[in-house]
């Protein structure tokens, strides 16, 4: 896989486990304050989560590579 392709695809994937790791963690306050939706998680650990999510998707980008490269699965006829 090129450069560009694994980046595409890299990008695909780091987007997709975003958001499944975006629920992580999420607590809504008792009392919200004023001016703020009472959905608003109190510490969105947003930071964490990207650092996660890269990780996770880096794993799965190698996966995939080793899975189109290998000899298991054959895409070319």
């Amino acid at each position: 896989m090129g450069f560009m392709s694994g980046f595409a695809v890299y990008v695909m994937i780091w987007t997709v486990v975003l958001f499944m790791v975006l629920p992580w963690k999420v607590r809504v306050p008792e009392i919200p304050g004023e001016g703020h939706a009472s959905s608003a998680p109190e510490n969105p650990y947003i930071w964490q989560k990207l650092v996660i999510t890269s990780l996770i998707s880096l794993v799965l980008l190698f996966a995939f590579d080793w899975v189109i490269s290998g000899d298991d699965f054959s895409f070319r006829e």
